[in-house]
């Protein structure tokens, strides 16, 4: 069953990464890149100061740091643990990955940590906006989908790296909204 699972990965991948042009790659490049991101970011701590003030801002972001720090260490833990290869290091896929970039990464690719924190963020931030901000949540998640998406354009994971990479984020990011609000109620009740 594993072996008919990673077959099929490895076929989504090839039929995914394939569809592919070189007129969209500056497009999803940018989306991969982690420093394009600032802007968002920086967004992002507007409205938060905005709403909640410097001062709860501050243990937000050490939410936020402890949210991003544990998935991806917890993507790291996973990598060298199932040492899957990327589908660019893949032998079997020789010559039928379209890599995007100059460098494959790592070795290993399960599970992408891209897709974690895209999706721990934008849960974490739709659970501490709830109803407030659900056009900035929904448009948070499509962000997140669309970075997770990107890692299997780039050539650098299979789909089930970047599916178990946003379940786990997803998981993480509604954990640690759980935690930020029994900290923020316990310090500034």
């Amino acid at each position: 069953m594993w072996e008919s699972l990673i077959e099929k990965d490895q076929e989504w991948f090839v039929f995914l990464n394939g569809l592919g042009s070189p007129a969209w790659d500056p497009f999803w490049t940018a989306l991969s890149d982690k420093w394009a991101a600032l802007p968002l970011y920086a967004l992002l701590l507007y409205l938060t100061v905005r709403e909640i003030g410097w001062k709860r801002t501050g243990v937000f972001l050490i939410f936020i740091g402890l949210l991003i720090t544990c998935t991806d260490q917890l993507a790291n833990f996973f990598k060298y643990g199932m040492q899957r290869l990327r589908p660019c290091h893949e032998p079997e896929l020789e010559g039928m990955v379209r890599l995007v970039k100059e460098s494959c990464g790592g070795r290993y690719g399960y599970f992408s940590a891209h897709a974690a924190n895209s999706f721990g963020l934008a849960i974490f931030f739709g659970i501490f906006w709830g109803s407030r901000r659900l056009v900035w949540a929904a448009l948070l998640l499509f962000w997140a989908l669309l970075v997770a998406y990107s890692r299997i354009y780039m050539g650098v994971h299979y789909p089930l790296d970047v599916l178990s990479g946003s379940l786990a984020g997803a998981f993480l990011g509604w954990l640690f909204a759980r935690l930020y609000f029994r900290a923020d109620q316990k310090l500034f009740a």
